[in-house]
C-alpha cells in the first residue's frame, strides 16, 4: 500500500515536499534566510511602520502597519511561511514585501503566529484569522479600507491564505460573509495528508483530524472569494498538482480562480516580485486585487 497517492516511501514524499533537497547547494536555506533579513533591514530604513500591534492574547499574536501615503487606502494581508514549524522566520524578516504594495498604494499588514509543536495548526488557523478579524474591525484607525482588504502568503502562509478564504465569517465571527474581498494563495499546501508521512511529521505532529479540519481541499465553499493561485515552475510535480487540484476544486464550486504559474520561479523565489514596485508579479497580483472589489 502506498503512503499517499503515488508514492511508497517517506524519501519520494520528501523529494516532493521538501524544497531545500532539491536546491544542489546545503547551506542554500541558510544563505536565502540570511538575504532575506538583510533585504528586510533594508526595507525597514525606508517605510513607516507600526511594530507589534497585539491581535490576540499570546504572545505571538502581534502584527506590524505599514502604512500607504494615501488614508482609506486598500489592505494587503500577508501571512509569512515556515512549514507551521520553523520559528526563525518571523514577521520582521518579511519587511521588504511591503516595499511593492506600499509603494503601490496598498497599506500592508504583516502578522506573526505561534508553531508547532508548541501549538498545534488548528491554533495556527485561529490565531490568523483572529488576525483577520482585527484588521478588519480596526482598518479606520491605522488609515486603511476595510472594503478592499485582500490576503496572501507563501508555502504554509499559502495553506493560511486558503484557510482564511474558506472562513465563514458570518457564522463564526458575527462579520460580513466577505471581509475578504480577494486571495493569492502562493505555493501552498491545499492537502494536509501527506505531511503526516514525511520528515515534518515530528515537528507539526499532525493527526487525522486535525489534516481533514485543516486542509483546504476538502472544504471548498460556493459563493466565495475569487482567487488567484499562484507557484513556480520550478517546483516539485506534487506544489505543480497541489496547486492545480486546489483552483479546480475551488471552480467546481462555482467560484472564480485564476492560475499563474511563474515561469523560472522555485518555492524561495515565488513571492520575490513583491520587493519591486514594477514587477511583472506585483502587476498580477494588483490586477487581481482591484478586480476583486470592483
Amino acid at each position: 500500500m502506498p503512503l499517499y497517492r503515488q508514492f511508497n516511501t517517506q524519501e519520494e514524499l520528501d523529494w516532493e515536499y521538501r524544497p531545500e533537497i532539491r536546491i544542489d547547494d546545503p547551506k542554500a536555506f541558510e544563505k536565502i534566510i540570511a538575504e532575506r533579513i538583510a533585504k528586510a533591514e533594508e526595507a525597514r530604513a525606508m517605510l513607516k511602520r507600526t511594530a507589534d500591534v497585539h491581535y490576540g492574547p499570546t504572545r505571538m499574536e502581534k502584527l506590524d502597519i505599514y502604512p500607504a501615503a494615501d488614508a482609506s487606502a486598500p489592505i494587503v494581508i500577508f501571512i509569512h511561511g515556515g512549514y507551521w514549524f520553523d520559528g526563525r522566520l518571523k514577521k520582521e524578516n518579511y519587511i521588504w514585501i511591503a516595499r511593492g504594495f506600499v509603494a503601490r498604494g496598498v497599506t500592508t499588514v504583516i502578522i506573526d503566529y505561534d508553531v508547532c509543536p508548541k501549538v498545534t495548526v488548528d491554533e495556527i488557523v485561529r490565531q490568523c484569522r483572529a488576525a483577520v478579524a482585527w484588521v478588519y474591525k480596526n482598518a479606520e484607525t491605522f488609515g486603511g479600507d476595510r472594503d478592499r482588504l485582500y490576503v496572501t502568503g507563501n508555502s504554509a502562509g499559502g495553506h493560511l491564505t486558503a484557510m482564511m478564504a474558506i472562513t465563514d465569517w458570518a457564522g463564526d465571527y458575527m462579520l460580513r460573509a466577505d471581509i475578504i474581498k480577494g486571495a493569492c494563495p502562493i505555493s501552498g499546501l491545499y492537502d494536509l495528508e501527506p505531511f503526516q508521512y514525511t520528515w515534518l511529521q515530528p515537528k507539526i505532529q499532525f493527526n487525522g483530524q486535525q489534516i481533514r479540519r485543516n486542509s483546504p481541499i476538502l472544504h471548498v465553499p460556493e459563493h466565495a472569494i475569487p482567487l488567484l493561485v499562484s507557484w513556480g515552475t520550478e517546483e516539485s510535480r506534487e506544489f505543480w498538482r497541489q496547486s492545480e487540484d486546489f483552483g479546480a476544486a475551488w471552480q467546481a464550486k462555482g467560484n472564480a480562480v485564476e492560475f499563474h504559474p511563474q515561469q523560472g520561479g522555485n518555492h524561495f523565489t515565488a513571492i520575490d516580485g513583491f520587493a519591486d514596485p514594477n514587477s511583472a508579479f506585483l502587476d498580477k497580483v494588483m490586477s487581481h486585487m482591484r478586480s476583486s472589489w470592483a
